[in-house]
């Protein structure tokens, strides 16, 4: 039975409790805090991904100052062809102090003939990285691994050559009309251009700059860029993890609290509503909160209704077995037959009792799956009227339809199901009605509901019992009536299927102020298609 579900009390030790009672066992699966971290570290992957074009863009500006440097020296070759040969040491020394770069002149042979250093002008100077402090050897450093991680192109060390031949630039310009040029490494990790251009009489005059400025700018944004990081890096971990508290922490609550309830512990446990939530998850915790006291109530429910069927069933059964000791020990035939009689009402009574029950106990999961079609309340009304009529009524009771509806109105219900209510309150009606007695059945439209009165000429029900009425295994009955002949299940019955199409059912007094009781059952209209 429905009502008599068996709840398994789950063993904290056992293999499904495994000891963690109240403990929540978390997959391996990746958890909720590290997800949302997650996303948002994506986003800041997103943002170091700054330090590519960072390389890029020092990249793009090396070129730039190697097409610069080609441009110069090839201005600085025309200029010293133009000069006489004794004026060319004052022009390249002009020429350097002017573009900042060392120039050095080359014989055909490869032999140097002029170096503006020598002359005096030392403005192109490497930097011995040991002789700098922490901080410069910590950039250096800094580098090294931005451009590992970045894949940077690794320039050549550069290193001082005596002869013109070992430079690369002067063996290309000696055979191409080009000014070749070629960016170098120094030793603190800034890039050395030099770029080469032959004069006409063979030799070859070739500059030499220490591009120090854009080491210094790229490291400048990438500071930017790094403070930039990680102060939004700090930011989003703090967002994440509050974002992850106020989501994670009350999920956490309502869990644990699911798990005691799974173990059976119900009573004990009471659900956080969140009343300050005001969003899905405060929404969660009251709809988990309503639902473990649904589960309480039918927890109750069903100890009550299994108390008071346990009951309802000792009665005949005590009956029974009063008579059954009684027969072996009585002789005269009248009053074995009266016992055997005594026998056989109570099979029936059992009979009926446990019929009852059966039905009242898969009346909610059956109205659950009932599919609802349009039911012609009133034609089924005249059509049970008309068959007890048909069949004869007990006692001289009459009936008396009156339809007050114009036209076809209908409900959403089950067709069975509400000819199992109205057959519940006509015998009901029967029952407490006198010989010869009349029972009016009215329908009539309220609004949007459909009302369907039943009124009796019986001794009506007192107020303070007519909600208790509806309980299951109550039951007033008249004095004359034979014990019992009712399970006391028909009215419980018919307002659980009522209620199941989301109606209503009381029971008042007559309008006309004669004795008997009325039932008033409301159903909701059908929607016009």
């Amino acid at each position: 039975m429905a009502l008599a579900t068996v709840f398994r009390r789950i063993d904290p030790g056992g293999e499904d409790g495994a000891g963690r009672d109240l403990s929540l066992r978390w997959s391996g699966r990746i958890s909720l805090t590290t997800r949302i971290l997650a996303l948002n570290i994506f986003a800041l992957a997103m943002l170091a991904g700054g330090f590519f074009y960072l390389d890029s863009y020092r990249s793009r500006i090396l070129d730039a100052r190697g097409a610069q440097a080609s441009r110069e020296v090839r201005l600085i070759a025309a200029a010293m062809n133009a000069a006489s040969p004794e004026h060319r040491a004052a022009l390249a020394l002009q020429l350097a102090r002017d573009t900042g770069t060392r120039i050095r002149l080359f014989k055909p042979d490869g032999t140097l003939a002029g170096d503006t250093r020598a002359m005096g002008l030392r403005n192109v100077q490497l930097i011995d990285p040991t002789t700098q402090g922490w901080q410069l050897q910590a950039a250096r450093f800094l580098d090294a691994m931005i451009d590992t991680v970045v894949n940077a192109p690794r320039a050549p060390l550069y290193r001082e050559r005596r002869a013109g031949g070992e430079w690369p630039d002067v063996r290309t310009a000696r055979t191409t009309p080009t000014a070749p040029a070629t960016i170098w490494r120094a030793p603190d990790r800034t890039p050395v251009i030099t770029a080469a251009a032959a004069l006409g009489d063979g030799e070859v005059v070739m500059t030499t700059a220490n591009a120090r400025d854009i080491t210094q700018t790229v490291r400048s944004e990438r500071f930017r860029l790094s403070v930039v990081l990680a102060i939004v890096a700090l930011v989003s971990i703090f967002l994440s993890l509050f974002l992850a508290r106020t989501i994670v922490r009350p999920l956490r609550r309502l869990a644990r609290a699911a798990v005691r309830v799974r173990l059976g512990r119900a009573r004990e446990v009471v659900v956080p509503r969140l009343p300050s939530r005001r969003d899905e998850i405060g929404s969660l915790a009251r709809a988990l909160s309503d639902m473990s006291q649904a589960l309480r109530a039918r927890i109750d429910a069903t100890e009550a209704f299994a108390a008071d069927v346990a009951h309802e069933m000792k009665n005949p059964l005590a009956s029974m077995r009063s008579a059954l000791e009684s027969l072996g020990s009585v002789k005269d035939p009248a009053l074995r037959e009266r016992l055997l009689a005594i026998l056989r009402d109570d099979v029936q009574r059992l009979d009926r009792l446990i019929t009852d029950i059966a039905e009242a106990s898969r009346l909610d999961a059956q109205l659950s799956r009932a599919k609802f079609d349009e039911v012609d309340v009133a034609a089924m009304l005249d059509g049970l009227i008309a068959q007890r009529n048909d069949r004869g009524i007990e006692r001289g009771v009459r009936f008396r339809f009156d339809n007050q509806i114009r036209g076809r109105a209908s409900v959403m219900g089950e067709g069975a199901r509400l000819e199992r209510v109205f057959e519940n309150l006509f015998e009901n009606a029967v029952s407490f009605s006198p010989d010869n007695g009349l029972i009016a059945v009215g329908t009539a439209i309220d609004g949007s509901e459909m009302v369907v009165r039943i009124e009796d000429e019986g001794p009506g029900v007192p107020v303070e019992a007519r909600e208790s009425v509806f309980n299951r295994f109550q039951s007033i009955r008249p004095a004359t009536e034979e014990f019992g002949k009712h399970s006391g299940l028909g009215l419980a019955i018919a307002r659980t299927i009522v209620e199941g199409h989301q109606g209503s059912i009381v029971v008042e007094s007559r309008e006309d102020r004669l004795s008997g009781a009325r039932f008033v059952v409301r159903l909701p209209l059908a929607p016009y298609r």
